[in-house]
Formats: structure tokens, C-alpha cells, sequence
């Protein structure tokens, strides 16, 4: 059930079989969501945290005069929302972008695992300073990228977290199951903008989204527009 978020953690470090039950341990409801559900609400009282098992879901805030911006995407494997164990509320919402599957963690079985387990604790405390990580390149992508590199770097750094999950296919293809509108609130761009950019990487033989699939035609090129470095994502083998 969570062998995603398990592959995402054995990508940068150990884990041991100890570790492994112990998290398998902590786990609690699972539910089927539906696309567009908001999960989390902001400023709700949280005592359990949402990981994520297929699917796609989005932090967000929306602005009084309708307009929506999401600070991160969630790829299966991750928790939406770790850091709410020490928070115990969001200032932001939560949603799913399609049609999704989680289960949810109490927070007092993470308390135990912070007792018990200091390297597991370790491993979860990166998970949140590796959201930070993110969050800081897609204010760097909303504050200084061109439109063209805003929708270059989103398609190469969710390549680079869903091919650790396993989502990935030849070809450097995987599914994005987003329309454009939802793809706009990511970049902070008009839907109309994220068009004519989509077209234009479409003719230059770079990148195609069609049909909630990405394709990766010139993977080079499309980290070149994008001046992508993907050490913000930390993908090195850490030390326990």
C-alpha cells in the first residue's frame, strides 16, 4: 500500500526492516477522494497527517478576487502535509487534482515514532525541509522565470520526483493528469499564456502535453530552457 512512499524514502537513504513496520504501524484510515475535494482546510485543528498513495493533490490558497495559486504538487508517496505534526494547523488548503487514494497518520503514532525511532525521525524531518526546498524554486520560478521556463521546470522537476516513485515511462513520458486552467495556477500564468507556451515547446520538438501525458521529446533542451538543476531535490544517498 504505501511501497511509493517507501521507494521515495530508499531513493536518499536506509531503511531498515525495523523502520519499515514501524511506519506500516502508524498508519491509519484509508480513503478513496474524489477529484476536487479540498482534504485540508486552513486553519483546521489537524491531529493526523495525509500521505498520499495515488493520485495528485495540491496545497493552495485562493485570493478574494477568485484567482487560486498552488504552492506545491503532491506525487504519490508524499505527505501532503507532515509538517501539520507540529504545526497542528495549515495555513493553506489542500485538494485533490484527480481522483485520489490516502491514508491518514495520527499524529500520536508519529509522536512514537520520535521516541522510538531517532533515524526514522531524522528521515521525516528532511521529508519537511525537502518541501521547503521545493517551495523556494517554484517562488524562484513564480518571481523571475519567463513563462517558457516556468512550464520547462515544473515538467522536469515532476519528471525527476514521479521517476523515483516509479511513474515514469520510456521515453521520458509520465501522466499529468491536469488541464491547463490547473497547470496556470501552478505557474502563475493565464491559461491563454500556458497555451501558447505548451505550443510553442510542441513545435520546437521539446515537450507535448496531450491528454494528461507528458512527453519528453528533447529532455537536453527542456533542461535548458528551464535551467534546471535538480540539486534542490537532493537526490544523493544521505548518511543515517
Amino acid at each position: 500500500m504505501i511501497e511509493r512512499h517507501l521507494m521515495k524514502i530508499r531513493a536518499r537513504d536506509a531503511l531498515s526492516v525495523e523502520e519499515e513496520q514501524a511506519i506500516r504501524s502508524a498508519l491509519g484510515e484509508v480513503r478513496d477522494v474524489p477529484a476536487g475535494q479540498t482534504v485540508i482546510r486552513a486553519n483546521e485543528e489537524l491531529t493526523k497527517s495525509t500521505l498520499l498513495l495515488s493520485g495528485l493533490m495540491s496545497r493552495f490558497k485562493d485570493l478574494r478576487n477568485g484567482q487560486r495559486q498552488v504552492t506545491e504538487l503532491h506525487v504519490p508517496g508524499d505527505f501532503a502535509d507532515l509538517h501539520s505534526f507540529t504545526l497542528k494547523r495549515l495555513e493553506h488548503d489542500v485538494v485533490t487534482l484527480t481522483p485520489c487514494r490516502i491514508v491518514t497518520v495520527p499524529h500520536e503514532n508519529l509522536t512514537r515514532i520520535t521516541e522510538q525511532y531517532p533515524h526514522l525521525t531524522r528521515i521525516y524531518w528532511f521529508s519537511t525541509n525537502l518541501d521547503a526546498a521545493i517551495h523556494r524554486e517554484w517562488a524562484v520560478s513564480l518571481g523571475r522565470r519567463t513563462a517558457i521556463a516556468r512550464v520547462a521546470h515544473l515538467f522536469c522537476e515532476l519528471y525527476v520526483r514521479l521517476e523515483i516513485v516509479g511513474l515514469t515511462t520510456g521515453g521520458g513520458a509520465y501522466g499529468l493528469d491536469l488541464t491547463q486552467a490547473e497547470l496556470s495556477e501552478c505557474l502563475g500564468l493565464t491559461s491563454v499564456h500556458v497555451n501558447r507556451v505548451l505550443r510553442e515547446l510542441r513545435e520546437q520538438g521539446v515537450v507535448e502535453f496531450r491528454g494528461g501525458r507528458v512527453v519528453i521529446q528533447d529532455m537536453a533542451e527542456l533542461r535548458k530552457i528551464a535551467e534546471f538543476d535538480p540539486s534542490y531535490l537532493y537526490l544523493e544517498p544521505r548518511a543515517r
